[in-house]
């Protein structure tokens, strides 16, 4: 019998909403393959992960909130994107008020950039 898989969520912005003037060079088909190869790579490292796109600070805490009332996850990612910029501190406490909420279950963890998002979630996860 083989092992249950990890559940993780990655937390992010939808790729068709982000103003990319505050990132000179990104571009949303950038920002999506990024974030699927996230995914992806978490994926192949035997998580299940999937994306849950946000696309506005007002919606972000019920969807999120319902996304994670709907399955049980064993781990949360929210992305850099939401927790660095000073512009969405507020809705970056939401999003973690959401998850205590809604899966409080589940390790949070927090990459620092694309590239080490699978290191973030294996530590906790």
């Amino acid at each position: 019998m083989s092992e249950k898989k990890k559940k993780v969520a990655l937390i992010g912005w939808n790729p068709k909403v982000v103003d990319y003037r505050k990132w000179p060079g990104l571009t949303a088909e950038k920002v999506t393959a990024g974030l699927k190869a996230d995914r992806d790579r978490l994926n192949s490292l035997g998580y299940e992960a999937s994306l849950l796109l946000i696309n506005d600070e007002v919606s972000a805490f019920d969807a999120v909130r319902t996304a994670l009332q709907a399955q049980a996850y064993d781990g949360v990612m929210i992305g850099a994107g939401v927790r660095l910029d000073p512009e969405y501190l507020i809705l970056f406490e939401r999003l973690i008020n959401a998850v205590h909420e809604a899966a409080p279950q589940a390790k949070i963890c927090f990459n620092t950039n694309p590239q080490d998002t699978a290191k973030a979630v294996q530590r906790w996860v």
